[in-house]
């Protein structure tokens, strides 16, 4: 997001609007899979605020936690809510999504110090530590898309199709992409989002021009070795809505632009390393935390070189 914009603005204000902006792709995904995704994103909304509440009396006081409403009115709590929400197969175990609203608002934002002193994005972290310990319970995804298969399960299959060329591995599989609505709306929620101000376009393009052309360079001309087209690595596994929505979390990323562009770039590279070389086909949430860790060392060498020009001036 614009650190810019951010700092005119209250928090509160862009956080409901980022979380606007990603509904109509959240409400795609549940046309295309059922209620089950509304219901994860209530439990979520619910769980992730009640662990917000918990967090911030614990640290604050109860009588000066409510004073400040519990800090729900940040919006950073329901933004982080609805990112873990898209994130999961539709119906997911209460008892699943209470795990990930303790790891992502109570160890990645609170343990750390509360809004604004976090390292690693919360929904990415709560989303991480669930996939982990219950892959099972996420990789079981409906079966009433026209294709029979979701975003992170068609890149499964893709991955462990065996010696098929990509053309015959698509050919009964891809004539309605069940991703592409949602992909394209997220997209388009994204570019309302830079049109406002609150997004800057260095970390979403670059992140998708670097697994565009990756992409491209090893599809092999869709042989049996390909790793997938660019079309297919943008519109499947939530990369449109991991650019625009995820990678541009203002506190994980660095404030200098061209930092930001090799953040996105290595974000980019991960996500299609992990993706196509991995145990776990998608890769969108260890790509990002994994590149959070490089923003205080991007961060500190921006505030050396700030501190050197004023040296120098003296």
């Amino acid at each position: 997001m614009n650190r810019t914009t951010r700092k005119t603005q209250p928090t509160g204000n862009i956080m409901h609007r980022v979380s606007l902006a990603l509904l109509p792709g959240a409400l795609a995904m549940a046309w295309q899979y059922g209620v089950g995704v509304i219901w994860n994103l209530l439990w979520l909304v619910v769980l992730c605020a009640l662990v917000e509440i918990l967090c911030s009396s614990l640290r604050h006081g109860v009588a000066k936690a409510r004073s400040q409403r519990f800090q729900l009115d940040d919006g950073t709590t329901l933004l982080a809510a609805l990112l873990i929400g898209i994130c999961l197969p539709p119906s997911v175990s209460p008892a699943i999504l209470c795990v990930a609203a303790l790891a992502a608002i109570g160890l990645a934002k609170h343990a750390y110090g509360g809004l604004g002193q976090n390292i690693f994005n919360p929904a990415m972290v709560g989303y991480a530590v669930i996939l982990l310990s219950f892959p099972l319970a996420l990789a079981t995804w409906p079966t009433a898309a026209p294709d029979g298969f979701t975003g992170a399960t068609l890149l499964s299959e893709f991955r462990y199709r065996g010696g098929i060329t990509a053309d015959e591995f698509f050919l009964n599989r891809v004539a309605a992409h069940p991703n592409l609505i949602s992909a394209g709306l997220f997209g388009l929620g994204g570019v309302w989002l830079i049109q406002q101000g609150i997004v800057h376009w260095r970390i979403p393009l670059t992140v998708l021009a670097t697994v565009g052309v990756l992409a491209s360079v090893f599809h092999d001309q869709g042989s049996s070795a390909s790793l997938g087209s660019a079309w297919f690595h943008w519109t499947t596994g939530g990369t449109v809505a991991a650019a625009f929505f995820v990678a541009t979390d203002p506190v994980t990323h660095p404030a200098r632009p061209g930092h930001q562009i090799a953040f996105a770039l290595l974000i980019g590279c991960l996500l299609f390393l992990i993706r196509t070389q991995g145990n776990l086909p998608d890769g969108i949430a260890f790509a990002v935390l994994l590149a959070n860790c490089t923003t205080p060392l991007f961060n500190r060498i921006h505030r050396q070189k700030i501190a050197e020009g004023v040296s120098g001036h003296e």
